[in-house]
């Protein structure tokens, strides 16, 4: 239930509706097929880990808990050491509360074949992709409707997280789906049924952005913000360590205001590697200072 409230959202969209809603009804059922596969993924796997790690082996409370949950940039305090049960309790149910308003992507399977291929599915290959569109709807939440927004517990849901829902389609024309992502990204190296660096990525997206802002006008942006990709001394998956340029940044927001604006909302994107099969035990402290440390 923990996690499989956050995709409740698919199925009670389709019956809150009008006539013309329910005109696309049968398209709509296309584009989200992956509802019932998204849920038992759920259940399962990394999903039953996190849960394990949070609730303990057992399931049954927080007594296993040895630490605070941090969750971008708040902090949950669940171990007794810090708090009486009552609080602890109440800790972790806020933290339940905030963890199933987040949008989770994960491989998906049974959509239009992505281009000229007929792959059909990106189990085994799109978790770069699917971790940056998670990323990507995190922003566009954030940025909507606030770090504090809670998805409610029963319908009708907010228009612009379900706006959000709709850019993250299967399809074509969902302005950020895996099949544009693909086409974004063809100089960069990425291709359907091939794994993909996070470099190669975060340049897809910043292509795919631009791509999607000469389509529309400035005022109905569906990424209203600039992409900057932080690179190091080399452009390139090894560039070295990041560094922000202020002037760089300025001058992607000045872009991407068409030359009205001189600081817009921006999403920077560090394309990094902390390991190959493992992260890298040297980054985890700095990792848990960065996680605690971000707030939008």
């Amino acid at each position: 239930n923990f996690f499989a409230s956050a995709f409740s959202v698919f199925d009670t969209y389709s019956e809150s509706s009008s006539s013309s809603a329910c005109e696309r009804k049968s398209s709509f059922s296309k584009t989200n097929g992956w509802t019932a596969a998204v849920k038992r993924v759920v259940s399962g796997g990394s999903m039953r880990r996190i849960h394990e790690r949070v609730l303990g082996p057992s399931k049954i409370g927080i007594s296993s808990s040895t630490s605070d949950i941090w969750l971008l940039g708040l902090c949950y305090k669940i171990s007794q050491e810090s708090s009486g049960d009552v609080d602890a309790t109440s800790a972790l149910a806020g933290f339940k509360q905030d963890f199933s308003s987040r949008i989770l992507m994960t491989y998906r399977k049974g959509f239009d074949a992505i281009g000229e291929t007929k792959i059909t599915s990106d189990a085994s290959w799109g978790c770069m992709l699917r971790s940056s569109q998670m990323l990507v709807a995190q922003a566009l939440l954030f940025h909507r409707l606030g770090r504090s927004w809670r998805k409610p517990s029963q319908k009708p849901f907010d228009l612009a997280y379900i706006e959000i829902l709709h850019q993250f389609g299967d399809s074509e024309a969902s302005a950020f789906s895996i099949h544009n992502l693909v086409e974004a990204g063809k100089n960069y190296g990425l291709a359907a049924g091939s794994w993909v660096g996070p470099y190669a990525m975060c340049r897809s997206w910043e292509s795919l952005a631009r791509s999607k802002r000469e389509e529309i006008d400035l005022e109905c942006q569906l990424l209203p913000m600039a992409v900057y990709v932080v690179s190091g001394d080399e452009d390139g998956e090894r560039g070295g360590a990041p560094v922000v340029c202020i002037e760089d940044a300025s001058r992607h927001c000045f872009e991407f205001s068409r030359h009205q604006a001189d600081w817009t909302p921006i999403l920077l994107l560090v394309p990094l590697v902390l390991g190959l099969d493992k992260v890298n035990p040297r980054f985890v402290s700095l990792l848990r200072f960065f996680i605690s440390f971000f707030h939008v």
